[in-house]
């Protein structure tokens, strides 16, 4: 059993959601990263999720797009996320999931790539430029080291190949709850439950189901745990900390570690549908 297996596996006796909780790594500065870690931590994330900084981001929004921005000009590079990782995994008792674009890895080579993260105890990857179908050696690279391939799909997943993709991944399966790119979002659409409820029987007794992109406040996480999520992914809510508060550390510790504890008080589900 992974660690993110035996996290959900967990999570599930105390009747919880996972709080799974992103930062782009090495914003505003590398130094600072295992310290925004601490303060997730703190304030209740079950899983962190470090992004690896990239030219073109075409999945995130403003806010992520600029927070990898700021990181690439402080010189972060792949293997300096990794490293951090490393450094917050050896320290905190919890699964830390990398997400990249497949380019980063391209160049490093795949063997190279998760040779270097299961060196570095990353447990699971997330790529969202690489389709299923193109995934063989990737997924095989991921195996042999021991890590788990998060895939994910859209509104748009068709049942066929939900199904290909519900067989393929580990770890647990991303649903991305709307069109569009990563941002924090006013509300919960009725669309967004609606796919939640369309997806779950397939992943029923296989694999969690987390939900990302637009979650940013304890009312919608509350809404998708109802619908049944076994996880909540909120990242823009937390980069957005970070960056209204680049030259205030002390700032952004704290209001990180308020709002996750906030929004993880919104992840138990007794009383739940």
């Amino acid at each position: 059993m992974t660690a993110i297996e035996e996290t959900f596996q967990k999570l599930r006796k105390r009747k919880e959601a996972a709080l799974i909780g992103y930062v782009t790594a090495g914003d505003p500065q590398p130094e600072y990263t295992p310290k925004i870690a601490e303060a997730l931590i703190k304030g209740g994330v079950d899983i962190l999720e470090l992004g690896l900084p990239f030219s073109d981001p075409i999945a995130d929004g403003p806010t992520i797009q600029a927070a990898s921005l700021r990181a690439l000009k402080a010189g972060t590079k792949p293997k300096t996320v990794l490293g951090l990782a490393k450094e917050i995994r050896s320290k905190h008792n919890l699964p830390i999931v990398v997400m990249t674009y497949y380019n980063p890895i391209f160049r490093m080579g795949l063997e190279s790539f998760f040779r270097f993260a299961r060196d570095c105890l990353v447990d699971g990857v997330i790529i969202p430029d690489l389709p299923v179908e193109e995934a063989g050696a990737y997924k095989k690279a991921a195996l042999l080291n021991g890590i788990d391939t998060i895939f994910l799909v859209a509104p748009s997943t068709s049942v066929v190949r939900l199904r290909k993709i519900v067989a393929e991944t580990s770890g647990f399966l991303y649903v991305v709850s709307h069109f569009g790119v990563t941002g924090a979002k006013g509300s919960i659409e009725d669309s967004t439950i609606q796919l939640v409820k369309r997806i779950l029987p397939f992943t029923k007794g296989k694999v969690p189901l987390a939900v990302g992109f637009g979650v940013s406040k304890p009312g919608q996480v509350k809404q998708l745990v109802e619908a049944g999520v076994d996880g909540v992914i909120v990242g823009s809510a937390f980069v957005n900390i970070v960056s209204k508060n680049q030259t205030n550390l002390q700032n952004i510790l704290s209001e990180l570690e308020f709002t996750a504890r906030s929004l993880k008080a919104a992840t138990n589900k007794f009383g739940s549908l």
